[in-house]
């Protein structure tokens, strides 16, 4: 819908681009709009925004007015909700189960099934959305945003590594529970304003531990589900925790969530660490951990990401504009660029300068 902008409130996301009178981009498409950015589109002087329905909590925007009435959501719409509505619905649905184990509460998986299920059956409809997941992650509710997140993405890793059906949910289960132990963590030490000391840290460390306790009498939950939580801070070369285990004793579930865990974090808003482009995140993967993850892992989550940027609209590090028209085989996230407008061709393979910091389009 379109708006204008003394009728936003913090929490709405920008369904495009906002440009500046100058025609450059002001503020980038799924940008979640807090006081400070409502402010700058103020003083820029932007008559109107276009924005989604919902807002990042997952409640309906519901401005008293509305610029372009044929765009107010409709009925059907609303039943037939987009995979951005049913995620962050999703969100919210974990966060009040979070709430739940933090007050005693036992684990309902049917619930955690049920919510994966959905969310994969909308990305069957939208696929190019798993690569603009992490936009939607907000410092506040971080915690349940990277749940519900490395869920779907670690579900849908699976099915590109040729899982069956009844693995792809496993591992989008014990993706999404991973973290679940977070809620035995003290408050103390989970809303902490500053660096834990390293006593604190080694409680942190204990939350995979927790989370394969809060589900290992569950009825019907397999033994891949439980070693997918318990060691998705293992690392193959022995480095990671709880148990310190290398490769060969790690089950495949527990690789996928490794690499999704890490991937997520990095490239969303957290506090005290500013995201990163996901292309940049792949190669940091590769060359900061070498050894430490399933490189088969890496390359197919690299090999996704490719896949649904050719065609896309880009911009990189430096500030230019451009279209992925290429993929390198060797170098997915590396691929040939188009700038615009000078119709310049540049092999992002042979420039170690330049990365995509953010497709746009």
């Amino acid at each position: 819908m379109k708006v204008k902008p003394n009728q936003l409130q913090e929490g709405c996301i920008l369904a495009k681009d906002v440009e500046s009178n100058s025609n450059q981009a002001l503020m980038r498409k799924k940008t979640v709009l807090y006081e400070d950015y409502i402010n700058v589109l103020k003083v820029f002087l932007v008559e109107a925004v276009e924005v989604e329905a919902t807002l990042i909590d997952g409640k309906p925007f519901m401005p008293k007015e509305v610029l372009d009435e044929d765009e107010k959501p409709s009925k059907v719409d609303s039943e037939n909700k987009s995979f951005m509505d049913l995620y962050l619905q999703a969100v919210q649905t974990y966060k009040k189960l979070f709430q739940s184990w933090q007050a005693g509460s036992k684990v309902d998986i049917l619930i955690i099934r049920k919510t994966l299920l959905s969310l994969l059956e909308k990305l069957d409809q939208y696929p190019e959305e798993i690569i603009s997941i992490h936009h939607y992650a907000t410092k506040q509710d971080y915690i349940f945003h990277h749940a519900v997140s490395v869920g779907v993405l670690s579900a849908y890793l699976g099915r590109k590594q040729n899982y069956t059906k009844a693995e792809e949910i496993q591992v989008g289960i014990a993706g999404m529970m991973a973290d679940s132990g977070m809620a035995k963590i003290p408050n103390s030490i989970l809303n902490k304003n500053g660096s834990l000391s390293s006593l604190e840290f080694d409680e942190m460390k204990n939350h995979a531990t927790y989370s394969y306790q809060m589900i290992k009498d569950i009825h019907g939950i397999t033994d891949g589900v439980l070693l997918g939580v318990l060691q998705h801070h293992e690392r193959d070369d022995g480095s990671g925790y709880p148990m310190g285990v290398s490769s060969q004793k790690l089950h495949k579930f527990s690789r996928v969530i490794a690499v999704i865990d890490v991937f997520h974090a990095m490239t969303s808003e957290r506090y005290y660490k500013q995201k990163q482009s996901p292309y940049k995140v792949i190669e940091l993967i590769v060359k900061d951990n070498f050894g430490k993850f399933d490189i088969k892992v890496v390359q197919t989550l690299a090999n996704l990401i490719a896949y649904f940027s050719v065609g896309s609209k880009v911009r990189l590090n430096n500030g230019d504009l451009g279209e992925v028209v290429f993929l390198e085989p060797h170098a997915p996230v590396r691929p040939m660029i188009k700038i615009e407008p000078s119709g310049e061709f540049i092999k992002l393979a042979t420039r170690s300068d330049l990365y995509i910091e953010e497709i746009i389009k």
